[in-house]
């Protein structure tokens, strides 16, 4: 069975590293934040290019002080793609807001630029772009639409770790960029793990302040803060794992080069990639009106496959309140009962490669 992406195999990989790595921290005692966490988030900041790093509990929390340190709140709405993960709204709910729907581009995925001006009402407060499948969403618009209306942008970069938009690493292009270190993430932890990036130091002063209870000096609480602090065991494996992130984003865009070569004669439809984008591939999608005969054809045939995302959230039961017609968002309804994500980790062997597009042309 060729597995959707083998988390056992990363760690194998790299175990003599990480083994290492664990063993220092339990070995110092040093078990909440510290000298472990701090030469993360600085090496993090400096791989993505941007001036500040804090280091958080999950891709969620990042979001939510993100926005929290912009002072988004009740009676404030907050732009973000139809086509994405929940987490991206449940964050803007979190925080009292309301999030507010745009749709894709169908050939990209991502956030549609020329739909978000119609969006902006003088309750707008942030637009939160989703870099999806690790490809960077058009910024220049969206930061453009910003600076006129005086709003902020949040960028949800949980699956583009090292992407490049116009030739710059996504990390500083916004106000603030969040990250998720989840296991099947690019950069994934053994654990759950997260970050934001900054070029803005009042906002990370903000973030590190909100994260540890609303104190900076133990048993002083300046704000009502959470509990959201990057674990040292996960900084160390994360601080191991960078140093063979590029490395690893070269074997997947192999895979992705290999399957866009291979597959553009099936009529499944790719995703495109604009000039100016350079992705990382966390994920490789087609789309099929036919999505579910072909994943079952390919479990058949032992390849694993995952669907991101089944339920777009403008239909999940928890947004209910929002009393959005499925009709209203076609496009993210569309992409919902079409897309399937093939393998694409970087352990994947060439050999199992070509066995995915063979049992694709097989069927079509």
């Amino acid at each position: 069975m060729i597995p959707f992406l083998d988390l056992g195999a990363a760690y194998r990989e790299l175990k003599t590293e990480i083994d290492a790595a664990i063993h220092r921290v339990i070995d110092s005692g040093w078990y909440i934040l510290g000298p472990e966490v701090d030469a993360f988030e600085a090496e993090w900041a400096t791989y993505c290019d941007a001036k500040h790093s804090v280091g958080l509990a999950n891709g969620l929390d990042a979001l939510v002080l993100a926005l929290r340190s912009l002072d988004v709140g009740p009676g404030d709405e907050v732009i973000v793609p139809s086509n994405t993960y929940i987490a991206t709204w449940l964050a803007v709910s979190t925080v009292g807001a309301k999030p507010i729907p745009v749709e894709p581009d169908p050939d990209t995925h991502n956030i549609d630029t020329t739909l978000i001006a119609p969006a902006i009402t003088r309750r707008t407060k942030v637009i939160l772009p989703v870099h999806l499948y690790g490809q960077p969403a058009d910024m220049d618009p969206i930061l453009d639409l910003a600076r006129k209306h005086g709003i902020a942008v949040v960028e949800d970069a949980a699956q583009a770790h090292g992407a490049r938009y116009k030739g710059k690493r996504i990390g500083a292009h916004s106000d603030v960029v969040c990250w998720s270190f989840y296991p099947g993430k690019n950069l994934g932890a053994l654990g759950d793990g997260g970050a934001i990036t900054t070029n803005r130091a009042d906002l990370a002063d903000r973030i590190r302040v909100l994260r540890n209870y609303g104190s900076r000096v133990k048993y002083v609480n300046e704000v009502q803060g959470v509990n959201s602090r990057l674990d040292p065991i996960q900084a160390a494996v994360l601080r191991v794992k960078l140093r063979h992130l590029d490395n690893w984003t070269e074997r997947r865009r192999t895979i992705a080069d290999h399957y866009n070569s291979a597959l553009q004669d099936t009529g499944l439809k790719l995703t495109n990639v604009p000039i100016w984008a350079d992705p990382v591939w966390h994920l490789y999608v087609v789309r099929s009106p036919n999505r579910d005969v072909l994943q079952k054809h390919l479990m058949d045939n032992d390849v694993g496959t995952l669907i991101h995302y089944p339920i777009p959230p403008h239909m999940q039961k928890a947004y209910s309140e929002l009393q959005l017609d499925p009709e209203a968002l076609p496009v993210a309804r569309d992409l919902a009962k079409e897309v399937l994500s093939l393998p694409i980790g970087p352990q994947l062997l060439p050999e199992d490669v070509t066995h995915v597009i063979n049992a694709i042309r097989d069927l079509t």
